[in-house]
This record gives C-alpha cells, sequence and structure tokens, in this order.
C-alpha cells in the first residue's frame, strides 16, 4: 500500500493501527455488519478516499450548523472510517490532528440523533463491540451473537445507503413559524434544534 499517497490525498496521517489492521485483512466485513473503510476497496461506498467520505463529511457539516443531530466535535474533526450495513457510519475524531494514534471512534445513528463516542482506536473498537465489551447504541443487541467472522468482499459489492442530501431551508420561513406556535427563538444565529424539528415534523404533516 502506498500510505503516502493515501495520506496526501487525504492531508493528514492515518493511526498506524489502521495501516496494520488492512495490511492483515482484506476489504470485507466483520461478523457480517462491520465495515472498515479501504483505500483499495473498488467500491466508492467503501474507498477510504472515495468521493461518499466527501458526502458524508459534508452533511455532518450540514447537521451541525443547522443544529440537527450535531456530532459531539466539530465535524472539521471527523474522518469517515468504516460503516455499516445499517447505514452508520464510523469516524475518527482527529484530535490532535498531528497525533493519529492518539484519535478515538465516533459512530452516528443513521436514521436519528445518537452519536457514541469510543475512547480507542478503531482495532481497540472492534475488539470491544465484536467481544461483547462495549455495546453501541446505534447497534443492535444481537451483534456480538451473532460471531466475529470475517468476510472479505468482492471489493465493489457493498452499497449502503448514502445520507440524503438536503435541500437549503429559509431560516427566517422557519422562525417565523416558530413565533406563531409558541417557540422562541432568537433573531439570528442557529436556531434551536428542538424548533427545527418541530418545524420539520409541521411539514412532513401538512
Amino acid at each position: 500500500m502506498d500510505w503516502p499517497a493515501v495520506e496526501a490525498a487525504l492531508r493528514t496521517r492515518l493511526p498506524e493501527d489502521y495501516k496494520e489492521l488492512t495490511a492483515a485483512y482484506d476489504p470485507g466485513c466483520f461478523a457480517n455488519f462491520l465495515w472498515i473503510f479501504d483505500p483499495c476497496h473498488t467500491s466508492v461506498h467503501v474507498n477510504l478516499t472515495g468521493p461518499a467520505s466527501d458526502r458524508t463529511r459534508a452533511q455532518v457539516r450540514d447537521d451541525y450548523a443547522r443544529g440537527i443531530c450535531p456530532a459531539p466535535v466539530d465535524p472539521e474533526l471527523l474522518l469517515p472510517c468504516g460503516g455499516t450495513d445499517n447505514g452508520e457510519t464510523l469516524f475518527w475524531i482527529m484530535d490532535p490532528l498531528a497525533g493519529p494514534d492518539a484519535w478515538k471512534i465516533a459512530v452516528n445513528e443513521a436514521r436519528g440523533p445518537r452519536w457514541f463516542v469510543f475512547d480507542g482506536n478503531v482495532t481497540q473498537f472492534l475488539i470491544s463491540v465484536l467481544n461483547g465489551t462495549t455495546s453501541v447504541p446505534q447497534f443492535p443487541d444481537s451483534l456480538p451473537q451473532g460471531g466475529v467472522a470475517f468476510e472479505p468482499s468482492c471489493l465493489d459489492e457493498w452499497t449502503p445507503p448514502l445520507p440524503p442530501t438536503t435541500p437549503p431551508v429559509d431560516t427566517g420561513e422557519i422562525r417565523a413559524w416558530a413565533r406563531a406556535n409558541g417557540y422562541e427563538v432568537p433573531l439570528r444565529g442557529r436556531i434551536p434544534a428542538e424548533v427545527r424539528q418541530a418545524w420539520e415534523q409541521a411539514q412532513q404533516g401538512n
């Protein structure tokens, strides 16, 4: 693996445990559920440097700015490194940026607001989750019971759901709706998440 080229494309160094993990395992699936992104994978959905990663990061940044299911850290510090068959994404928390071997792992919820942070690297995360030591709220309770087998992929077979593209919304419209429905909102700045969610639910009911 040409790691200098991969790191140049990502504009950051990568953790050594990740390099050792991908050297030991071909691209594939752990426990028929967890995927670790790999620079060798031909599928854009699982390739570490592919466009799906950029789209996921853009969606997280947008959610953070709008106060919807915001990430636990600044989205600029999040780099996708894996995913699940349910649509969750695993992220490296790139802090400190110059010390990738100290990066923690964050997991979002595919269709909900929850985030989970694991205090360890991606290899430690896999071991802890698959041996049942760590329970990730977003993952099915039966995950450790399904075995910890590794199944190599056909490189281009995995196509998880991509995050939806969110059209821009006039925040003035949301503020006007909120005041008309008894919510207190600031004249400018971030709209509270609960107000935004109430507005979206109202739109779905129309």
